[in-house]
């Protein structure tokens, strides 16, 4: 199975992502890829199996996860501070994986009936969400 995390700016989710799942889904490939090299040498160092950086390797990668997991604002054109380019978006949101979305601060989106977990709660979950979601 391959798992895609996308992150930008400095990398701190995808970093705190991939430290939550490497382990207890060891079986699985885990893709990081950045929207800046910053990104991409955080998740890397935390543990990611391989990592690129930039639109054009995210567009790719979109086509072979199985899962993709970042910010809600991966599916956002010009999300995070205008790292997320409408091509981005574009294939992240047609992509046939299974996306595996966490709201977060600063993003100008509210989910009606999603939690108010903490951060690290709704990071905490995704390996059980991803068991159940490969059943």
């Amino acid at each position: 199975m391959r798992i895609l995390v996308i992150d930008g700016m400095g990398g701190g989710l995808g970093k705190s992502i991939i430290e939550s799942i490497k382990t207890p889904l060891q079986d699985c490939e885990i893709f990081a890829v950045g929207t800046n090299a910053l990104a991409t040498a955080a998740m890397l160092k935390a543990g990611a199996s391989r990592g690129a950086t930039g639109e054009n390797a995210i567009l790719y990668n979109c086509k072979q996860a199985d899962f993709i997991i970042g910010a809600i604002g991966i599916i956002l054109a010009d999300a995070m501070l205008g790292e997320i380019s409408p091509s981005i978006s574009q294939a992240v949101s047609s992509s046939t994986a299974h996306k595996i979305l966490i709201p977060v601060q600063g993003c100008p989106v509210t989910i009606v009936g999603g939690s108010d977990k903490p951060l690290a709660q709704m990071i905490a979950e995704i390996p059980d969400t991803v068991r159940r979601l490969c059943k």
